[in-house]
């Protein structure tokens, strides 16, 4: 089994700085939202097949947000 840092670099990454916040509530349809001192960077749909699905996901809306902004998150 691979480690989680080796399956989502950049989420493991991104929460070393910045914040994720995981959960469903009555507020709103979202289940993962990233988030960055300037606020929301993305946010999930409210459900997923599967919770490694949803982290895959939200890896790569990470990694697609800092290419686009510049951000190197040190990861190789």
């Amino acid at each position: 089994m691979n480690s989680f840092d080796g399956q989502y670099p950049y989420v493991a990454e991104w929460v070393q700085s910045g914040v994720i916040e995981i959960g469903n509530n009555e507020y709103d349809d979202v289940f993962l939202r990233v988030i960055d001192a300037g606020g929301v960077i993305w946010e999930s749909n409210k459900s997923h097949s599967s919770l490694d699905n949803a982290f895959a996901e939200m890896n790569s809306a990470i990694e697609a947000w800092c290419d686009e902004n510049g951000i190197d998150l040190g990861i190789e």
